[in-house]
């Protein structure tokens, strides 16, 4: 059996051999993890002036790197579409079907999620376990909800006070709550 100060003498000499093997390409560096990113509500997987912008700045920036922009439905208009009305469990069954079919995430990936996609990649977190999430990046997420309507001038506004009402009237109904 080896003594501690000789393996640490074998793994003093061999460094440099590493080093220099990896800088001459003998051994290769390992792979970046997979990304994933997931767009807001009103956004496309891949809008070149949005995520289609993410995605290629990433893969530019981290070469090698695998980068799949969730997109639900069959182009981008109805990407759009699917983000304002389709019901969140649907989108995320969806992309849960997707991410367990794509052979380049079986050994987990990192995902990065904005607005409605951060919230909507939590769920995936918390119900896709295969392949499984690294990490999650949510990018203006409201994992707190939202109250309120922004900007509005003063709690004693009359109309202010009326859509508030109105509003949460609404967003409690079936129909809303459903998409």
């Amino acid at each position: 059996m080896a003594s501690p100060g000789s393996r640490w003498l074998l793994a003093v000499s061999l460094l440099p051999w590493c080093c220099a093997a990896w800088s001459l390409g003998h051994l290769n560096p390992p792979s970046p993890p997979p990304l994933v990113i997931w767009h807001g509500m009103g956004d496309s997987c891949c809008n070149p002036i949005s995520m289609g912008a993410i995605k290629k700045m990433v893969e530019q920036e981290i070469p090698g790197i695998y980068v799949l922009s969730l997109e639900i439905g069959k182009n981008m208009m109805e990407d759009v579409e699917n983000s304002f009305f389709l019901n969140v469990n649907s989108q995320v069954t969806i992309v849960c079907q997707i991410l367990e079919k794509d052979p380049k995430l079986q050994q987990g990936y990192n995902a990065i999620g904005f607005s409605q996609g951060g919230q909507f990649l939590r769920a995936v977190a918390q119900r896709c376990p295969s392949p499984p999430m690294i990490n999650l990046i949510s990018v203006g997420g409201q994992h707190q909800g939202v109250f309120g309507l922004p900007r509005c001038p003063g709690e004693s506004s009359h109309i202010c006070d009326f859509i508030r009402k109105t509003i949460n009237a609404g967003a409690y109904s079936k129909v809303v709550q459903e998409r």
